[in-house]
């Protein structure tokens, strides 16, 4: 029951976000279907008086259902960029199958007899179709238009993967916080919504013949109208626009600081890590949240802004494991220190950019950085009977990269197999695994340890003072304390959260810290 009472919190406090993304979930459902009327009808019909085109027609709407969800809209970027236009098209795709299927069914399925009278009373071929051909094939058109309603309301919960908006903000942002409450909030009235735009459009299916040719033609005219929905992110769109990952959206060290901290108000919309940088090169995003030591900020020619109120804590970077396999494998802590104080944040920067941007893999940067400070060995493993070792990661570059060099210190020092689980999503997940030992180690940060794990109090942050050594300090204890993990000793780089605008234009605007930012906010 108090999760219930959770959730209904939940959902209360963020009842304005929730109407806005329902509605804006609905704009991008109803935009998709009601093109794919338009050109799913259409080629029903054709493929109806050219029998030969129906299987290749049918063939290839079919492998274009195939495709995964995410995978089409990965497609779509190059083309469409990021926003509601690749979602919308992505959508229409899935939603051909079964309107082109269901439009040629049903008028292929009228009786022969019955054409046979239609011409015999001098009909021409177009007059059949759309008299007596069409009226009678309306229910099973309707048929495959509720199917496709109800997958295009499913996979448009991705649409927040690409910046598009959608109840899909709060599930991918839940996902990330490991947050139930945030999880259900988009994923329920996403069901719902499902569940009722089907029950609307079988009261249509199922009335009388001349009914349902109103209601047809009346619903589409209503699904027309509906469809601009999509449009309400962008309404409040004038000036700066920012995008940030839906981790950085529900942390105190994140936008939840930003609001209490800098009482900074922008539009924002929720963004894949990956796709934020391209965005802003772009010029579809002018403010973004991001990591100071990532190569891209190098490649995009982006200046990172000031945080001169002190919002984020210093994020140095070490490896955290489970105490229990330290004493297990004592070996294991000397081979991993063996990167303690070797990187500092130019060189991250640096081995990131090789990988952002050059393109290089994880592993062979890993291993060309090991052999340029003598540290690479050949793995020498001492007992293959030992399960190996697992290495874990977050889902962007450092954990990569470090991950990969932790593996390859493993095997050449400690003698011990040791694969890796890269690309675990946000901090909640990860940690997860490891306290659930699912994973052994990864790489963590102090800042995130601080204010995302050990949930320290404002009072606590700021007897720390930003002090590095304290943080660490204060993790180490806290950890051991509470999960039972232990922090080895720092990596030596401070991979630290920040807010970062093109060059150009933080220059043109005069805007290099984050409280100029938001002063630069409140008179617009």
């Amino acid at each position: 029951m108090g999760d219930q009472v959770g959730l209904w919190a939940f959902m209360r406090e963020q009842s304005a976000k929730l109407l806005q993304q329902t509605l804006v979930h609905i704009g991008l459902t109803f935009s998709s279907l009601a093109i794919g009327m338009l050109v799913g009808i259409s080629l029903g019909i054709w493929i109806s008086f050219r029998r030969k085109w129906a299987t290749p027609v049918l063939a290839f709407a079919g492998i274009l259902q195939t495709i995964p969800s995410i995978a089409l809209l990965g497609f779509m970027i190059p083309l469409l960029g990021i926003g509601p236009a690749p979602a919308i098209a992505a959508l229409f795709l899935y939603s051909l199958l079964p309107i082109v299927r269901n439009t040629y069914t049903g008028i292929t399925g009228v009786a022969p007899d019955i054409i046979d009278a239609a011409k015999g009373m001098g009909m021409s071929n177009s007059q059949v179709m759309r008299k007596v051909q069409l009226p009678l094939a309306m229910p099973v058109m309707i048929a495959g238009i509720r199917t496709a309603t109800v997958i295009n309301v499913g996979v448009a919960t991705l649409a927040a993967y690409i910046a598009a908006g959608g109840l899909g903000e709060f599930i991918f942002g839940g996902i990330a916080l490991n947050n139930t409450n945030m999880i259900l909030a988009g994923a329920i009235p996403a069901a719902l919504l499902a569940v009722v735009l089907d029950w609307l459009i079988s009261l249509v299916q199922h009335r009388s013949l001349q009914k349902t040719k109103r209601g047809f033609y009346i619903g589409f005219l209503v699904l027309l109208g509906l469809s601009g929905l999509y449009l309400l992110p962008q309404a409040s769109g004038k000036g700066l626009k920012a995008g940030f990952t839906p981790e950085f959206m529900g942390r105190m060290d994140g936008n939840l600081g930003l609001k209490q901290v800098y009482h900074l108000q922008i539009p924002t919309l929720v963004i894949n890590d990956n796709l934020m940088y391209n965005a802003i090169a772009e010029k579809k995003l002018d403010v973004i949240s991001g990591s100071s030591t990532d190569g891209r900020v190098r490649a995009f020619h982006l200046a990172i802004l000031g945080d001169d109120k002190h919002l984020f804590p210093p994020y140095y970077a070490a490896p955290i494991v489970r105490k229990q396999i330290l004493e297990q494998h004592p070996v294991l802590e000397g081979a991993l220190n063996r990167l303690a104080g070797q990187i500092n944040d130019s060189l991250m920067t640096e081995l990131n950019y090789r990988v952002d941007f050059l393109k290089q893999s994880p592993e062979q940067v890993a291993r060309d950085f090991l052999e340029s400070r003598n540290l690479y060995r050949k793995p020498t493993f001492t007992d293959s009977s030992t399960r190996p070792i697992i290495i874990g990661s977050k889902v962007f570059g450092d954990g990569y990269i470090l991950a990969s060099m932790y593996k390859m210190l493993i095997e050449g020092y400690a003698g011990m197999r040791a694969v890796t689980k890269t690309g675990l999503g946000g901090t909640t997940i990860c940690f997860n695994a490891l306290v659930n030992a699912q994973i052994d180690l990864y790489p963590e940060y102090s800042g995130t340890g601080l204010l995302v794990i050990l949930h320290a109090t404002a009072a606590t942050v700021d007897s720390l003072g930003g002090d590095p050594q304290k943080v660490y300090q204060y993790d180490s204890t806290g950890f051991l304390r509470q999960y039972g993990i232990r922090w080895l000793k720092p990596i030596g780089f401070n991979n630290t959260y920040a807010l970062m605008m093109r060059q150009t234009q933080s220059a043109a605007l005069n805007i290099h810290t984050i409280s100029r930012l938001s002063d630069y906010l409140q008179k617009k």
